[in-house]
């Protein structure tokens, strides 16, 4: 906890959270990878598709789970991101709080609820990196609709074994910060303030943008789950729970 509070309070101002704005908290159908165009607007720092290929090259040869708080992705997304440049680290980061901010909606949220039995805000933001963790195919289904995950392997097992750990990925939130260290012998702290310079230099502010979470409402409210998120309404709620 005390390394997560860190994390934000260092990053506070840094956020790609008015993207948001222009994604659609519907499923409506849209071209391939549009999602992702979506989520990280314009920016010209970072390369989608070598962001993909990254944490896709990590999660090879691993089932998905993630039990272990992300520990295994993690320790080969460090690997492969202390092997390529400062700037490169730097860049991962950025697309990287881009698309975690992405998925900061309410839906998004009911989906990690029933998944986990329960759904802290700190919670949300390992869950939300443990979706990132799935790569590009799941990262873009969960952002057209999150009942999709309905279909996920992981989650269907996590549903008959009543595992709450399933997907929620807490190191994976600070793979770039270690290999940034890693490469440079030093503290977090040079991370974060290299973060906040490029963040200054990019739009000249210190100020957090709201994000547009969609519609609100109860996670509690076992019929509004229901009909809300069907189908992992249908895995994680037990018949006459109310």
């Amino acid at each position: 906890m005390e390394r997560r509070s860190a994390f934000i309070a260092a990053m506070s101002g840094y956020s790609g959270t008015e993207t948001l704005q222009r994604l659609p908290t519907t499923g409506a159908r849209v071209d391939r990878h549009e999602w992702c165009q979506l989520a990280v607007g314009d920016s010209r720092a970072v390369d989608v598709d070598e962001f993909w290929a990254v944490v896709e090259s990590a999660g090879a040869g691993l089932d998905g789970r993630t039990g272990d708080d992300g520990e295994a992705v993690a320790a080969a997304l460090v690997t492969r991101l202390a092997a390529t440049s400062l700037e490169g680290i730097l860049e991962f980061q950025e697309l990287f709080d881009q698309l975690h901010d992405a998925l900061y909606r309410w839906d998004v949220w009911a989906a990690a609820y029933l998944i986990g039995g329960g759904c802290s805000d700190d919670s949300f933001i390992d869950f939300r990196a443990g979706v990132i963790a799935l790569g590009r195919e799941w990262y873009e289904r969960v952002l057209a609709s999150p009942d999709g995950l309905a279909d996920h392997p992981v989650v269907r097992q996590a549903a008959a074994e009543e595992d709450d750990g399933a997907l929620f990925a807490e190191a994976v939130n600070y793979v770039a910060s270690e290999a940034y260290e890693q490469v440079t012998g030093g503290d977090d702290d040079a991370f974060y303030e290299a973060m906040k310079t490029r963040q200054h230099a990019a739009v000249g502010i210190d100020e957090a943008h709201e994000p547009d979470m969609g519609e609100d409402f109860d996670f509690d409210n076992d019929d509004e789950m229901r009909r809300r998120l069907p189908r992992l309404a249908e895995l994680f709620l037990r018949p006459g729970e109310d």
